[in-house]
């Protein structure tokens, strides 16, 4: 029986999720993997689509998912469960009529987290930036990846010292590389259990069927928009690369506003600037900033149309 304080997610495909051939041969991949019984560990830059990936994995396997994110402040207790509030129980004895007998008592109340629920129901565990969690929060995975058996507290009560892990559990790991801030380098022991994919950017093909999809502009302004990002991330001069991210916020921005990317409209050069300075300089300083902007706009100049005076304004028709 689920416990009620645990969210357990139906795995629906996403009706905006982009299927191109690199996402088909990733997730093929990564199925595979799974139905052999090895969890997956997808690793990746910010904006590489590790968590979005998983839940499309997910949504393949067609089982329940429970989710976790990684937390600095995470302990054992937090994925397998622990002691809280209390159970109060009265019995009231009234066999004589005249006599009145009550008896109370109060225990603690034992209530398993969501790594527990996952393993004991057979539902498919997404554990997000899981390097997040400090190592030691994380070792009860190390018995139940390897031998499928989860040592059981013994504060939650019952004869069984372990829990058998069922047959169609499932896990799937992401994380950012260990030079991110705020990433604790995980156990070999733990990596040596997963099957490691590292993911790299999305190809081209994949950037502007995304761009497209998330903001509904055309082929030919998404192609746009990801020539401009994509000439930022491969000029090397930026503090963080930008990612699909910039290319959707400039994409959502312009569809809002009902402007084309041209080199006509001032305000697409602005937009531009402001979000891919945005992402790439996270220390905000003005210098690096600036350098950035200057870039954005010789690639707006180089990869933007140019309209005609009718359209000078840069309106979407």
């Amino acid at each position: 029986m689920i416990d009620e304080t645990t969210t357990v997610i139906d795995p629906k495909p996403l009706p905006d999720f982009v299927e191109t051939k690199y996402i088909k041969e990733t997730t093929s991949r990564a199925l595979s993997y799974l139905k052999a019984g090895f969890p997956v560990h997808l690793r990746g830059a910010s904006g590489t689509g590790k968590t979005t990936l998983a839940m499309h994995i997910a949504s393949r396997i067609n089982r329940p998912v429970v989710l976790v994110h990684g937390d600095e402040q995470f302990t054992t207790s937090d994925l397998v469960g622990g002691e809280y509030g209390y159970r109060m129980r009265r019995v009231v004895d009234r066999f004589i009529s005249r006599v009145l007998k009550t008896e109370e008592d109060m225990v603690k109340r034992w209530v398993d987290n969501r790594l527990t629920v996952a393993c004991k129901s057979g539902f498919t565990l997404i554990y997000d930036e899981f390097t997040r969690s400090r190592p030691e929060a994380n070792n009860i995975l190390l018995s139940i990846l390897q031998e499928k058996m989860m040592d059981l507290p013994a504060g939650r009560g019952g004869e069984e010292q372990y829990l058998i892990v069922h047959p169609e559990f499932r896990a799937i790991f992401t994380s950012n590389p260990e030079e991110y801030a705020g990433v604790h380098r995980s156990q070999d022991a733990l990596r040596d259990r997963m099957v490691t994919m590292d993911l790299e950017y999305f190809d081209y093909e994949t950037e502007v069927a995304i761009t497209r999809a998330k903001s509904m502009l055309s082929k030919q302004h998404a192609q746009t928009i990801v020539n401009i990002v994509r000439g930022l991330r491969e000029s090397g001069k930026c503090e963080f690369p930008p990612t699909i991210r910039g290319s959707i916020m400039i994409a959502k921005t312009l569809k809002v506003q009902g402007l084309t990317p041209s080199t006509s409209n001032g305000l697409f050069m602005q937009i531009c600037q402001d979000i891919l300075a945005s992402e790439t300089s996270r220390v905000g300083a003005k210098t690096n900033q600036q350098r950035i902007k200057e870039i954005v706009k010789e690639l707006v100049e180089r990869h933007s149309q140019l309209e005609s005076p009718f359209k000078a304004a840069g309106r979407l028709p």
